[in-house]
């Protein structure tokens, strides 16, 4: 399945994603929490990793009788996390899944992946391995037939490309606009809301003023005497 221009030769309907610099090294052993007696170790100092939309395949920079090269179907890898130590490149690590007659031993319920990014993209692998892979569980989710997997799935459909935002039908929602000008105290807004306060007196307001003082005058008067 190699190819000697494009490195490796691509499957029905796959389509290249994304793939590293060349100076990325690949480490193929058992997972930490295996027990038994099998054995793996696979290396490669330098190499890249390339990401479809169907799998993961790396290809090391010089290939050797025991390690030509390394593929996985995107459903077989689980658990897949980045770790950014303080010194050092950024590792990505997973586990995956050996399929039938792929080379790894049936004993081995699964191996433990590190790739090692040496001149960066680790996040952009990370990141369009999630999404490529959450993809393809959807599709499979979807068809009728669930227990065929990934053959059942017509992969030429699949929607790789990221959605985008979403804006409002006709993008004519309120907008929010960021003012300076200073906010008035609500005792201000509230007397607004009333109208405004009158300039001059009413009219006749000082007569009825002064008979209303006379009268309570002579109230007064006629109370003491």
């Amino acid at each position: 399945m190699l190819h000697d221009h494009e490195g490796f030769v691509r499957l029905p309907n796959e389509r290249l994603i994304y793939s590293s610099p060349p100076r990325t090294s690949l480490a193929l052993t058992p997972p930490p929490a295996y027990k038994g007696k099998e054995t793996l170790s696979l290396q490669s100092s330098a190499g890249g990793i390339h990401l479809t939309n169907q799998r993961v395949v790396y290809l090391p920079a010089q290939r050797s009788d025991g390690f030509q090269s390394f593929s996985s179907p995107l459903l077989s890898v689980r658990d897949s996390h980045v770790s950014a130590p303080f010194f050092g490149p950024n590792v990505w690590s997973a586990l995956v899944q050996p399929v039938a007659g792929g080379g790894i031993s049936p004993s081995l319920p699964a191996i433990q992946i590190k790739v090692t990014f040496k001149e960066g993209g680790a996040f952009d692998f990370h990141t369009n391995f999630e999404r490529i892979r959450e993809r393809l569980e959807q599709a499979v989710e979807n068809i009728s037939d669930g227990a065929q997997g990934v053959r059942g799935v017509d992969l030429s459909a699949v929607h790789l490309e990221e959605l985008p935002a979403y804006d409002g039908p006709g993008n004519a929602g309120p907008r929010t606009v960021v003012s300076d000008a200073p906010v008035a105290p609500p005792h201000n807004r509230q007397v607004s809301e009333r109208g405004p306060e009158p300039v001059e007196p009413p009219p006749r307001y000082e007569e009825v003023q002064s008979q209303s003082v006379a009268d309570e005058l002579e109230e007064r008067l006629r109370r003491a005497s």
